[in-house]
């Protein structure tokens, strides 16, 4: 039953010799296709040196890899000390690491590398999006000052209306210093309500071009065709945004806002008091004091306002980094763990047929250690078993009287042979090996 067995399995490794070969040939041959159009992508000059180069590269490739798992093999499965297994597994162990290195990552980018690109210019457009809208809300940030500059502006001037129809603040009607004083300073809160709203038509200008350009960009990716030329205009429209986006964070107008309010205060000039009795120019100057006080605190809610505004981090300029399908393929490598497997797949495949073969060899040897003599011993060897017999009959030697007092009872491996029994069977002189001429004993 074991002699079956071990012969069976002795056939069977025989007979997968050749589909061994032929296996790691088509491995190494697709992963040289593969490298070639990988290596096509990364390579920059002439039409003619681009493809030899690839070319010399992917057929280096091929032969390095078949080589190597040739070897791999042919001797691996035939070494049974520990030593020598540990240190050929570091050998492959190597050997893996550099076929990655110089292959499997170009076999990747071969089969993904389009679609990295493509992950790379859609992760670029949602970034840029993200800086549009923050430069858009940093530019319209001042808008929010708005409501509270027209109702300071609206308060003086209703004040000054009230002053001159009524009298509201000095007690006498008429246009005095009073007057004069809230309609400049109604004046000051209007200019800069105008400079505020004239700030919101560019920005509104500003943010319908950029979006016009993040929409090229989306149509650029979603578009059909090869991926080079895509990227080279989406490269454009993004130069071209960061212009934008960059336009877009110099029209804030909080500044400008910062510095009118300050202006408010540190500019106020007092009209002297216009009233001809010396009652109405205390009650003149006491109402131009309290517009004073106002004036200043106006200014400050104002002036703070805007100092928040400004202190708003501002969009960081970013810029565009084109890459190759080898270059997304690394930078995007957890997005495409399936090209990646069955790219590192096609190089390091020949190992799970080593490791076949070197069980099957051990399962081999440990079959035959269990067998007896007479089934294990070969050909070859029962040949020149008969050769030797034949060499000691001529000599003289009864090899059944060695056996039989060999096998004595009371007979130690001590004991000296006898005068019949050869010394030294090993002195007998062998005829050499090889076919004899003359008739054959």
């Amino acid at each position: 039953m074991a002699l079956g067995a071990s012969h069976r399995l002795a056939d069977g490794v025989e007979a997968v010799e050749t589909m061994t070969r032929f296996a790691l040939a088509v491995l190494a041959l697709a992963s040289g296709v593969y490298t070639y159009l990988g290596v096509r992508s990364i390579l920059d000059g002439s039409a003619t040196a681009v493809f030899f180069a690839a070319m010399i590269y992917s057929c280096a490739v091929s032969v390095a890899i078949y080589a190597f798992w040739t070897y791999m093999a042919r001797f691996f499965p035939h070494i049974t000390s520990r030593s020598g297994r540990t240190a050929m597994l570091g050998i492959m162990a190597l050997g893996c690491a550099m076929i990655i290195a110089m292959a499997s990552w170009l076999n990747a980018a071969a089969l993904a590398g389009s679609a990295a690109v493509e992950q790379h210019l859609a992760e670029s457009i949602q970034d840029y999006t993200a800086d549009l809208d923050r430069a858009h809300e940093n530019a319209l940030a001042a808008q929010s000052l708005l409501p509270d500059i027209q109702r300071a502006s609206e308060r003086f001037q209703r004040l000054s209306d009230q002053e001159k129809q009524s009298g509201a603040l000095t007690g006498t009607t008429g246009a005095g210093s009073v007057v004069q004083l809230l309609a400049q300073m109604a004046a000051q809160l209007r200019e800069l309500e105008a400079g505020i709203n004239a700030s919101r038509d560019q920005v509104t200008t500003l943010f319908a071009e950029g979006q016009a350009r993040i929409s090229a960009m989306r149509t650029l990716l979603s578009s059909p065709g090869a991926i080079e030329p895509r990227a080279d205009k989406f490269s454009e429209e993004a130069v071209a945004l960061t212009g934008t986006i960059a336009a877009l964070e110099q029209t804030s107008i909080a500044g400008s806002v910062k510095r009118a309010a300050e202006d408010l205060s540190l500019g106020f000039i007092a009209p002297v008091a216009s009233g001809l009795e010396a009652d109405l120019v205390n009650r003149q100057d006491t109402v131009i004091a309290t517009i004073r006080t106002s004036v200043a605190a106006q200014s400050k809610v104002l002036s703070d306002a805007a100092n928040q505004i400004l202190t708003r981090e501002p969009v960081p300029e970013r810029r565009f980094v084109p890459l190759s399908g080898a270059e997304a393929v690394l930078l995007y490598a957890s997005d495409f763990i399936p090209s990646w497997a069955g790219a590192i797949s096609i190089d390091l495949l020949p190992a799970v047929l080593v490791f076949m073969l070197a069980i099957a060899h051990a399962s081999l040897r440990k079959q035959e250690e269990g067998m007896a003599f007479a089934e294990r011993i070969t050909a070859a060897e029962l040949m020149e078993a008969m050769r030797v017999q034949r060499a000691l009959a001529a000599n003289g030697v009864d090899l059944d009287a060695l056996t039989r007092r060999e096998n004595e009872p009371g007979r130690t491996d001590g004991e000296s042979p006898t005068a019949e029994e050869p010394s030294n069977i090993t002195s007998l002189d062998l005829p050499a090996k090889g076919p004899r001429k003359g008739p054959q004993p």
